[in-house]
Formats: structure tokens, sequence, C-alpha cells
């Protein structure tokens, strides 16, 4: 032992147990480093480590030993290395530990127990600070949990990399389990704040949280009522206030209520004076002469008023002749001339002139008087607002078909607004209504009809005798009769709810179903329907208020429900159905989901847009969704809103018409789901009421952020007319606009004209969304009263069509689709299949829907003909091919089948 080695001369103190003068420390293994334990007694005749219970190899030992001089005691020190690999290895159920057990005399002393652990930190926080957004004195709490670590990692603040010192800020604290705390906040505690873990292995670094302390605007006080603007009559007093008592700052909110105030106010007026009516004429004076007087009384002038133009004396000779000149009689002097005698007759004449013009005059003003309809009244009510800037209208803008002017009569259910299918177009083909080759359409001119010469337009439409079997001449015709109410201004004001239905025949050569201006269609494949086989096919938009949303409020249906059938149909591939929706699709925002209704008239999910699924296919685009589908029943489209930038897209539209009074003009503002079928149901609406489209429709992106929608007119000419009530602000809640479900929703202006001679209406109404986007929809419009009689809407000709049937359905003709299938559909080595042209034609997702068709490349064209029924441009399709047949052609070796390029 280390003892046998010491000097004997070495004192001891008999009778005394080992005293620690150093115990070994709980100790941290960094890396791969080891660590030292010591230990230190007297008096020790030997000392030895236990490790976990076993003693310590002597060779592993270090020892020493040397004389205490103030003492004079026999000092042992003896120290050890641990290594990693020996902490590592150790698997008991506490820590590493190791004591030190002394020896002297009259026995032993062991010291207390030193743990020895592995030194880390690691790299994730469990808890990372989130940015904030907080009012000035509003309290600002940052969470920071930091990495696991041994040992426990202190914590420090960091804002804008400089330390956070709490013991210099009384507003700041930081001992509270790590979080930062600021009492109430100031502008100066804007920053980005990092966590900062640390113990003696490493330092970690939190995600930097961002922390804004904004300011809420606050209005200043009003200033002064300004002066009358008018210097006669009633006019306007103004007074203001600025949002600057605090200004908004770090997008803290802006003052909500009006910067200005009005109110009316009467400006005295200066009278002029005015004459009474003259007395009665004097007794003729000695000169020959006899006067008569009058004041200025009628009115008086006050206020700063002119005085009476003229005299208020008057005098004339009274004697005719029998006064003396002179002092001699009239008859006595000599005449100079006959002129006196013919004076006397010209004064008379005169006389009984002025006479009979003054009566002539009474007479015209009470008459005007009797028959005026408006007295004064009517100017008063004029110059309620006087004192406002001059209006100047602006003409009519032109090259808007849409748009109504002086003389024309917008068509409100043509297909110009919405770019899915609404109706066949004539210019695809002339043959294409060859089930109809007896359309007529006669329509007088708009500007007759403007003025009231035409009575209606006139529609004739003679169906092919095979165009619907017997027994749906009555289906067929409740179509038309609905659209030809609407041709009638006397129609009802509000459109009967329940069906929109159209009905076709289709056999093996397949067509295409389309309930007319509602973005609503099915297609029928070729071969579909087996040969010497026909079906009855038929498809119904339903218009009832109960609808295929869950009572969940975050769902909300997309698109209208659509039903296809009969339900016995038998098909050897699926159709094509297309139905226009509302949903703003860009990002992942939306969780678009297809429904279908069961036998007990629930709603069952099918499936998501983005399932993987060989039950049936979706494809999304920006306004519609393209649907195959292999079951007959009830479907619809409803959305689920992921985050709140999930936005729908509603048309706005605002309509007018002279009021029941005529002098008033009521507008009616449209908030409706944006898809042809809900602005439809304005548009029957409004034919009903005989309102005129003022602004064409325009589009508004309203996102789930629980915001209202708000809808102000502004730029009234208040001298020309005034809003009844006075409410130049409607609101709808966020609920009615989210979960309108289709349904239209409206609110009303109505405004009232001074004069009947004013006959332009020129506003601006502002449909906005609280915190969100904005539109303006722009008025200029005549009223006058002639045209107070509402003129009919005329529907088109050819949106009468809802069937075609055959190969004038379908885009891609017949031979050619053909040798597309047989070139795709069998796959070849150089990997020209059908996997291919759907790359090509942007059809990237759920392909295993199409593998296990029986023709994966008709189905992939079907889908490819709903998404391009509102248009004949086979470009796409054609460039696709010629890509296909560029990429092969350049192949060293040639296939035997021809380029993919000879199809275009």
């Amino acid at each position: 032992t280390g003892s046998d080695a010491l000097p004997d001369s070495l004192p001891s103190v008999p009778g005394t147990l080992p005293h620690f003068l150093q115990e070994p420390e709980d100790a941290y293994i960094i890396k791969s480093n080891p660590i030292k334990l010591r230990c230190r007694a007297a008096p020790a005749l030997q000392i030895f480590f236990k490790c976990n219970g076993e003693w310590v190899h002597q060779n592993e030992h270090v020892s020493r030993e040397y004389l205490d001089e103030g003492t004079g005691l026999k000092i042992r020190e003896v120290m050890i290395n641990v290594s990693r690999q020996q902490v590592e290895d150790f698997h008991g159920p506490e820590d590493y530990w190791c004591l030190c057990v002394a020896w002297s005399h009259l026995g032993t002393s062991k010291s207390r127990k030193a743990t020895v652990r592995i030194a880390y930190l690691r790299k994730n926080f469990e808890q990372d600070p989130q940015g904030k957004e907080v009012p000035i004195k509003g309290m600002i709490v940052l969470h920071c949990r930091p990495p696991e670590g041994v040992p426990v990692a202190g914590v420090d603040w960091l804002k804008n990399e400089e330390l956070v010192n709490s013991l210099t800020d009384d507003n700041i604290d930081t001992r509270a389990d790590h979080n930062l705390i600021i009492s109430e906040a100031r502008l100066s505690d804007s920053g980005n704040y990092t966590c900062l873990a640390t113990n003696i292995v490493a330092k970690r670094r939190s995600a930097t949280a961002t922390v804004v302390v904004f300011v809420n605007g606050g209005w200043s006080l009003w200033t002064e009522w300004s002066s009358c603007n008018v210097r006669c009559g009633r006019g306007v007093q103004k007074r203001s206030r600025t949002c600057t008592n605090p200004a908004p700052l770090n997008g803290g909110a802006f003052c909500e209520g009006m910067s200005m105030q009005k109110i009316t106010c009467n400006a005295v007026c200066p009278v002029d004076g005015g004459w009474e009516d003259w007395s009665e004429w004097s007794v003729c004076s000695s000169e020959c002469e006899r006067q008569r007087w009058r004041q200025c009384l009628a009115p008086a002038p006050r206020h700063g008023g002119k005085v009476c133009d003229g005299s208020g004396l008057a005098t004339e000779n009274c004697t005719g002749g029998l006064c003396t000149q002179n002092r001699k009689l009239l008859h006595d002097v000599e005449p100079q001339s006959m002129e006196g005698t013919n004076d006397v007759a010209l004064y008379s004449g005169l006389a009984a002139g002025v006479i009979a013009v003054a009566v002539l005059v009474v007479a015209v003003t009470l008459y005007r008087k009797n028959q005026s309809d408006y007295g004064v009244d009517v100017i008063d009510s004029s110059a309620l607002t006087g004192g406002f800037q001059s209006f100047n209208f602006k003409t009519t803008r032109q090259g808007n078909p849409l748009l109504l002017n002086s003389s024309i009569q917008p068509d409100l259910t043509g297909g110009r607004t919405y770019s899915s299918p609404i109706c066949f177009q004539d210019s695809i083909d002339k043959e294409l209504f060859d089930p109809l080759p007896d359309i007529k359409v006669k329509v007088q001119s708009s500007f007759m009809v403007s003025l009231g010469v035409a009575d209606r337009a006139e529609y004739h439409v003679k169906a092919h005798p095979e165009t619907f079997p017997r027994g749906l001449q009555r289906d067929y015709s409740t179509v038309e009769n609905r659209k030809k109410n609407l041709l009638t201004p006397t129609g009802p004001a509000t459109p009967a709810k329940g069906e929109l239905k159209t009905v076709g025949i289709f056999g093996n050569l397949g067509g295409r179903l389309v309930v007319p201006n509602t973005g609503v269609s099915l297609l029928v494949p070729h071969g579909a329907i087996a040969e010497d086989t026909s079906w009855e096919m038929y498809m119904i938009i339903n218009q009832e208020e109960n609808s295929a949303h869950t009572d969940e409020s975050c769902e909300i249906l997309l698109g209208p429900e659509v039903t296809y059938g009969p339900p016995g149909l038998s098909l050897s591939c699926p159709v094509a159905m297309t139905i226009a929706h509302c949903a703003e699709v860009n990002g992942e925002n939306w969780n678009i989901r297809l429904k279908r209704k069961t036998h007990d008239n629930k709603w069952e999910e099918v499936m998501s847009a983005e399932d993987e699924t060989t039950s049936c296919y979706c494809l999304l685009d920006s306004h519609s969704c393209h649907l195959l589908l292999d079951r007959p029943g009830s479907y619809a489209l409803v959305g689920e809103p992921l985050v709140e930038l999930a936005a729908k897209r509603l048309k706005l539209a605002v309509f007018g018409s002279v009021g029941s009074c005529f002098l008033e003009y009521c507008l009616r503002v449209y908030c409706v789901d944006d898809t042809p079928h809900a602005f439809q149901e304005v548009v029957a609406t409004e034919t009903g009421r005989g309102g005129q489209l003022l602004e064409e429709p325009k589009t508004l992106l309203f996102k789930g952020t629980t915001f209202s929608l708000q809808v102000s007119i502004q730029d009234v000419p208040h001298f020309l007319w005034n809003i009844k009530p006075f409410t130049t602000c409607q609101e709808f809640s966020f609920s009615q606009v989210w979960c309108s479900n289709q349904q239209p929703l409206h609110c009303a202006f109505t405004l009232e004209r001074y004069s009947p001679a004013t006959s332009q209406l020129s506003c601006k109404i502002s449909v906005r969304q609280v915190k969100g986007h904005e539109q303006i929809l722009q008025v200029y419009t005549s009223v006058a009263e002639s045209e107070k009689e509402s003129v009919p809407f005329f529907m088109q000709a050819d949106c009468t069509v809802t069937s075609q049937m055959g190969p004038k359905a379908f885009k891609i003709p017949f031979s050619i689709r053909q040798r597309i299938c047989a070139t795709f559909d069998t796959a070849n080595a150089k990997g020209k299949d059908w996997q291919l042209l759907a790359q090509k034609l942007h059809i990237h997702r759920n392909l295993s829907y199409f593998a296990k068709q029986r023709s994966p490349s008709a189905v992939i064209l079907n889908l490819w003909e709903a998404q391009h029924q509102d248009n004949g441009d086979l470009d796409s399709l054609a460039s696709a091919l010629e890509e296909i047949g560029r990429i092969h052609s350049k192949s060293p070796t040639k296939s035997p089948e021809k380029p993919s390029s000879d199809f275009t």
C-alpha cells in the first residue's frame, strides 16, 4: 500500500478518527475529457475510493502525504480519474457515484457521495418564444423552455442581440420560470427577442420572436364650427377632427367614426325695398297741378337691402285747359297750333292702353298661380344644399353592351359575365342547332323598346320532333315558359323556388345536357350507353333553402346542389359533370369536399378534392369543379376553410328603378356567391321588378376573418338628391355573407330628387369587408320620368338550347378521338401511354382512377371536353399531342406508330 512508503518519522495522533479536509465534489464530464476526484484527510493511514459500491483498484489511486505545519498532523491526499466510458458503462438505478474511505488507528471515516454525470445540452428548445402584437401599456409575456441538458441550462434574454437586464429596468422581469414579462409595454419595447440557454457544455439560441407595440389611433378635439358657406339662405357649417391623438402607429387601428360633421345653417338674407301703392291724387291746386305719394315700405329695405328705385312723388296738370296761364284762361290764350288738342287725345289713348295691359298681367298671374303644381317650397327645398360645389355629369360610357345608357337596355342574361358554360354558342358550328333547326328570333330594336314602342321580344323555337320523347314536351315547355316569363315586365317580383330542370334523350352517341345560365352541365361520353339503347336523362338544380352543408359553422356550400338521373341509369364509363363554384382556390386554404345525398335525404361525404380514390374523380379549377361520376344522384360541393386567408368570391351588382313616388329612385345592391346560378336568381328577381343593371358586375374576395361586409353610398350630389332615410352605410354580418349558401343578399338605398327637372343620377357604391378588400360600383344613369316604365330583359336565343346529342356535342371529332385512344391506351417501351397524355394535359393527380377504366385515354379526353366546353379551342390538345410527337420523333429507334402530331 501507499503507507509502506511513508517515513516512520511522521508524527501521528493516536486515538483520533480521520477527519476529511476535502471531500469529493459532484462533477460533469464534458465531451470526452475525464474528471478528477480528490480526497484529503488527517490523520489518515490510508484513503481509498469506492465507486458504485465497489473499491477502486489501488493502482488507479494517486496518493501523497505531507505534514501540516500548523497542527503537526500527517495529511494524506488521494486522487482518481473517472472517464466518460466508465460512466456510460454503468447502468445502475442512480447516477454514477464515488466516495472516500479513510483509516486511522481507531477506525474509518466515510466522505460524502459525489456524483459524476455526462454533461450535454440538446439543440431544440422545448418551447420557443412567439411573436406578439400588443397595444401600448399592455402586458407582454414571452415564454421560453430551454432544451433538456445536464446540468440544467440557465436562460438569458436578448433584445436586438443585446442582453436584457431586468436589474436596471423595473418594468421587466426575467425571473419567473425563464419567461420574459414586461408589465407595461412601451414603444421602445418593440424589437426582436431571443431566448439564450447556456450550461457548461454549450449555448443554444431560440427562434427569434418579434414584438410589435402598436398604438391605436385616437380622435383629436373637434374644431370650431366654420362660418355658414352662403351669404343668404340655407347653407352648411362644418367642423372636423383628425386621427392624431394619438396617430395610429405600428399597424394600430385607425379611428372609427366620422372625421367631419355638417349641420345646416340659415344666413339672414338682405331685403330690398319695395314701393307701396300710390296714394289718391290730391285736389287740384291753384297752380293747375295735383300730386300723389308712395313710400318704400312694401317691404322696407332691411339687412343691407337696396332702397327703392324711382321717385316717391308724382305731379301732373289737372285742369284740362280750364286753368289760367299767366293769369289768363287757357281758352283766352291764342293757340299756337292744333297740337294741344291732339295731345289730350294721345294721352287718353295711352292711359287706356296702360290700364288694359295691367289687367292682362294680373289675369295671367292669377291663372299661373292656380295651375302651378309647385309653389315656393320647391325653390326653397332646392336651396337646402346651397353652397356645394357645382356638379358636372360625365357623358355616357360607350363600348360596353352590359351597361345602361339612355336608350339601350342591357342584356343581363347573356354569357358575358362568366367564362364557365352558360349556354351553347352558335359560333362553334352552324350545325350545332341541328336538333332545333327552326329557331327564329325576332327582337325589335332596343332603341324602339326604350321609347316604349315595342311591347315585348318575341321568340319562336320549334323543336325537332326527335329531340324529346313523348311525354316530355311539358317539361321542356316549362323551361321555356319560365324563360318567357322573364321577358314580361308584369312577371312576379320574386322567382318561384323549387327546381330548375333540363331533360334529354341520349343513346350510344352520347351528348351534353346544360342548365342554361347556371354554370352546370353534364357530358355523356360516346359509347357510355349501349347500342340500340336510349335513356331519358335529366339534370335538376335544387333551389330550396335546405342545403348540403352541415350544422357545423366551418362548412359552407360553394355551388348549387345538382341531381342527375334517372336512378337506374346503366353506363359503361363515367359521365363528366361540371358545377361552378365560388371558392378562391389559390394555395392550400380550403378543404373542398364532394357530398352525395343518401336515400334518407342525408348527405354523406364522397371524397375530398385532394383524395386519391378510384370511386370518382374531381378536377378543380378557378371557377368550376369537373367531376367524373359513375352513380346518378344528388351532389354538392362544400368547403371548410383551413385558415383565415380562405376566401370566397362574391359577385356585386347594382340595379335601379323608379320608386313608388316618381321623385324617388331606388338603388338595390346585391352581394351573391360568384356562381352563374346564384346571379341568375338576382336577374330573375330584378326582371320582375323592372330593375335596370347600372354597372357591370364586379367580383370581391371575402375572407374568412369573421369581419363583416359594409355597403355604403358615396358622392351623391346633395344639392339634387336626398337620401331617405339618411343612411349612407349598411352592413351584413360575417355569418350572413359567409353562410349565404347561394342565396342572394341585398340592401337598398332610396334617393329623392328635389326637383322633377333632375334627370341624371351619379354616385358610387362602395362594398368592402372590414379589414379586407373593397370594390367600387360607379352609378351613372338617367332617371327621366319617361323611363319610369320597366323595360323587359331579353334572353339570348341560343340559351334556350338545353341539350345536344351526337358528335356535335363534342369538341374532338370522333375519328381523331379513336386514333388518340388507340395510340395511348396501349403502353409501349418508349413510355408513350395514357399517363404521358395525362401529364401533357396537366392532369397529375389520382392517376389510379384512370388506370381502372377500360379506356383511360377516353376518360382523360372526356375530362378535357368538360374542362374546355366554354370554348371551341383545340389548341391546348393539339399542342400537347405535337409535343409528344416531337419527343418521340427524336428517339433513335422509330416506333411503328405514327407520331401523335398527326392527330392535330
